[in-house]
């Protein structure tokens, strides 16, 4: 009988430590919250000192120096975030290419925000690309079925 140099002569009494697919190795994990080593000490150091350092950043940033104005001035106020929105537009049925253009003529029309116009054309964008993957995979799935009818 000849063995298969591919399979250790133990493998029947060696545990299988291989992590299998949905199942954790470590179930409990880490507490939610839990911070790291190195940012516990780093809080444990700053602790009480938040008030002098805050202000030599400002003594820094009115001094002229602009990483510390930088960090002031984003925390006085910050980049504004895209807040959500409802828009009333009247869509036309058609093509996605005179939808995403409707978009475009809306932002250019000042009848939308064009951050908001953008985001919706990149929705398009999106289902263009997935009609496109539906198509060719129609396309591929009959090339497959007219190859099968030819081989029998």
């Amino acid at each position: 009988m000849t063995e298969n140099p591919k399979v250790p002569a133990n493998a029947g009494s060696m545990q299988d430590t291989r992590f299998r697919q949905g199942q954790s190795g470590n179930p409990a994990g880490k507490a939610k919250g839990t911070r790291n080593r190195a940012t516990q000490a780093m809080m444990l150091l700053l602790e009480g000192e938040t008030d002098a350092l805050t202000r030599k950043a400002i003594e820094l940033a009115l001094a002229g120096d602009t990483t510390a104005l930088k960090l002031c001035l984003d925390r006085i106020a910050p980049a504004p975030k895209s807040a959500a929105q409802c828009i009333d537009i009247e869509i036309p049925s058609g093509t996605l290419t005179d939808i995403a253009r409707a978009f475009v003529m809306a932002a250019a029309n000042g009848e939308i925000p064009p951050d908001i116009a953008a985001a919706l054309v990149s929705a398009v964008a999106s289902v263009a690309k997935v009609e496109e993957m539906e198509t060719i995979k129609g396309r591929l799935e009959a090339i497959e079925r007219a190859l099968k009818g030819q081989k029998q």
